[in-house]
């Protein structure tokens, strides 16, 4: 794919660092679903894997080369899912790895961040306040930043997502991927656009956290001044000009969807899937429940990218989405 910042063949050597735990991830057609969704549903499982989502296929990429490198120490804001990973692949290559995030942030991602063995920070804001903090802390220190999606590592790792779902000689034909900062729908829409173009690539963002699609819809950076959403994982308010510009060359369309219809996604992922999710990775399901007309008859992959959820968040959720349904 011409023009993004990512290179496919740099993605294709990306899998050889990536430990093995994190790829080649299940990809199964869920027959369970498609009766209350009116399409033929495939999911891509980024959370069978130490961490439980999809991130460290990124941060994988990233630790090795700084190991590599000889670095000691490295950084990141994270709202929790690229904090537990970094922290992992960080421990692994045995690098010194602070997490900086929010204290309004999911209590179990801050649990897994310390017992992976990571220095948390926490920070009385939301996660623009934790990106500001640690890049003060790696300007003070002399040690590198990792900016989830802005760092191509993080963009190229995910990516590798693209070519195991190409890589099967795919029969779908439209893939939904949660847009937050954009790493991966920049990643696998990168791989979709390159090997597979005839396949359809739908960003889902929440209504609440609508940065980056409006952003995209204008063709300009577009900030947000707050983000309201139970999908933390996704609620950044000041999209990266760079990732932005990658995101209008691998994006066919992206679409805003509600709250209600993010916890009936969780709840259709969990009595028909068996798969207990964060929001985040429902965002996917809940595009095809607002607009059942746009995918029937279509045979869609959803990526569901992570199930690192607060316990009593989640039965809050399900349930209201029991309710509501």
């Amino acid at each position: 794919m011409r023009g993004t910042r990512l290179d496919t063949a740099r993605i294709r050597a990306a899998r050889r660092v990536i430990d093995p735990v994190f790829l080649d991830t299940p990809l199964y057609r869920c027959e369970a679903l498609e009766p209350v969704l009116g399409c033929r549903v495939s999911i891509k499982l980024e959370t069978a894997n130490p961490v439980r989502s999809f991130k460290a296929r990124g941060t994988e990429v990233v630790a090795s080369r700084l190991a590599k490198g000889g670095a000691a120490a490295v950084v990141c804001a994270s709202a929790g899912n690229l904090g537990q990973a970094l922290a992992w692949s960080g421990r692994v290559r045995g690098l010194d790895v602070t997490v900086v995030a929010s204290r309004f942030a999911t209590v179990a991602k801050l649990d897994r961040i310390r017992a992976l063995g990571a220095r948390l920070e926490l920070v009385d804001g939301d996660h623009e306040m934790a990106r500001e903090r640690a890049a003060a802390i790696a300007r003070r220190d002399g040690i590198r930043l990792v900016e989830d999606s802005l760092d191509i590592e993080t963009c190229e790792g995910a990516a590798t997502i693209g070519l195991e779902l190409v890589g099967t000689a795919p029969s779908f034909d439209t893939v939904l991927i949660a847009l937050g900062g954009g790493a991966l729908a920049t990643g696998v829409g990168h791989v979709v656009k390159a090997l597979a173009p005839g396949v359809e690539v739908i960003c889902v963002q929440p209504l609440g956290a609508p940065a980056m699609t409006r952003s995209w819809r204008e063709r300009r950076v577009v900030v947000t001044d707050s983000a309201d959403t139970i999908a933390d994982g996704v609620a950044g308010r000041c999209p990266v000009p760079a990732v932005l510009d990658d995101l209008l060359l691998v994006a066919d369309d992206a679409v805003l969807v509600r709250e209600e219809s993010i916890m009936a996604g969780m709840r259709m992922l969990l009595h028909h899937a068996g798969l207990v999710v964060e929001p985040s990775a429902a965002l996917g399901i809940a595009a095809v429940i607002e607009d059942r007309d746009r995918f029937a008859g279509r045979h869609v992959v959803t990526v569901v990218c992570g199930s690192n959820v607060d316990v009593d968040a989640y039965h809050r959720w399900v349930g209201a989405a029991a309710h509501g349904s």
